[in-house]
């Protein structure tokens, strides 16, 4: 989608799904031909602008904690469909926080659920259908018991598009 005035990226197009914010170290100075995000970590902690444990919840603050709260909010505002309200505390730490390298492909199967009602809405297919498709494209724990069940991002919109050239 096409910059508007003041914004420095794009908002996402909704009818995909969405993966972990991409809060890499900045972008690439060197080669102007390409808009890259430098992988890395932002090094803003848990507590970074808090204050006596409470979190500013100015959006214009770069603190970790402001960031996060946006990032929330702009979560519940966008996958909030008519006959389905997403409250804050059904936001996963992955809809909000960057991985280590800022560029993680997987997210969580409850982040991925969480935005099945909006998928489904502006694509036109059933929620049924579309439930189906991250339950199908969620990978469980290596050898049954390292790490978390995740879902790739970029193979499930590619699944779900083949999905909307059938309807």
């Amino acid at each position: 989608l096409p910059l508007k005035k003041g914004q420095t990226s794009a908002d996402p197009d909704l009818k995909w799904f969405q993966g972990r914010p991409q809060n890499g170290l900045g972008t690439n100075t060197v080669n102007t031909r390409y808009s890259l995000i430098l992988s890395g970590a932002t090094n803003l902690a848990a507590d970074s602008g808090a204050v006596k444990g409470e979190c500013p919840a100015q959006p214009a603050d770069k603190t970790l904690c402001a960031q996060v709260l946006a990032a929330r909010d702009a979560v519940v505002k966008d996958n909030s469909v008519p006959g389905y309200t997403v409250r804050p505390s059904d936001v996963p730490a992955d809809a909000v926080t960057s991985s280590g390298s800022g560029l993680d492909p997987a997210i969580s199967p409850e982040y991925a659920e969480l935005q099945v009602h909006r998928v489904a809405a502006k694509n036109g297919l059933s929620v049924a259908a579309v439930d189906k498709l991250v339950k199908d494209q969620t990978q469980g724990r290596t050898l049954g018991f390292i790490g978390e069940p995740q879902v790739n991002v970029l193979e499930l919109n590619i699944a779900l598009k083949d999905l909307v050239a059938k309807k």
